[in-house]
């Protein structure tokens, strides 16, 4: 038994920055939690951060190639975010749920590939780190920004176009807007006894 207590005692004790480092961890995680259910204060607060970033590299002029490369990821993230978690195009994916091709089917609901919390929380830590860049002179890359708007809009809308296409080869809508929902019988408030 007294072997016990000194395996324990020789046992390494995590020192004062990994218990520390652990904490905050701990409690970033929390008010992660914390936000999940508030969708909208979510995002408004990202939009709060995007505008605040737009700001500084307006007064700044510059920064362009960050704010390109947070467009493009962006773009890449929005794609996740509207395409479903099994691909229907694959023909071998019978071991996991897909959509339904025939109103005969039975109704599976639509999960993305990229959900929304992770969504907005990839985004805004995106922001952020741009933003962070703007205070490092070395990422300030000279380019005619004009070009990197034109470049941006034409893959958008090549991009959209294919997701669009595939939307409609496959039939699925990633919103919920304008679905039909089901409701069921109305509670009449009534005690049923058997």
């Amino acid at each position: 038994m007294g072997d016990m207590t000194t395996a324990d005692s020789l046992k390494p004790q995590p020192n004062i920055i990994s218990r520390a480092s652990t904490r905050l961890g701990q409690i970033y995680q929390a008010w992660l939690d914390k936000s999940t259910p508030h969708t909208v204060a979510r995002w408004i607060f990202t939009l709060v951060v995007f505008i605040s970033y737009a700001i500084r590299v307006y007064l700044l002029k510059g920064w362009y190639i960050v704010t390109y490369a947070l467009g493009i990821y962006y773009l890449n993230l929005f794609i996740a975010f509207l395409s479903p978690k099994v691909d229907p195009s694959m023909e071998d994916n019978e071991d996991g749920p897909s959509l339904p091709t025939r109103s005969s089917e039975e109704f599976r609901p639509f999960i993305r590939r990229l959900p929304e919390f992770k969504f907005w929380y990839s985004g805004t830590k995106a922001i952020v780190i741009a933003m962070t860049c703007t205070f490092f002179e070395a990422f300030n890359v000279p380019v005619f920004w004009p070009i990197l708007v034109m470049y941006f809009i034409i893959l958008f809308c090549i991009t959209m176009k294919r997701q669009i296409k595939h939307m409609v080869k496959y039939r699925y809508l990633p919103f919920t807007h304008g679905k039909t929902k089901y409701k069921g019988k109305d509670d009449s408030g009534k005690v049923f006894s058997s």
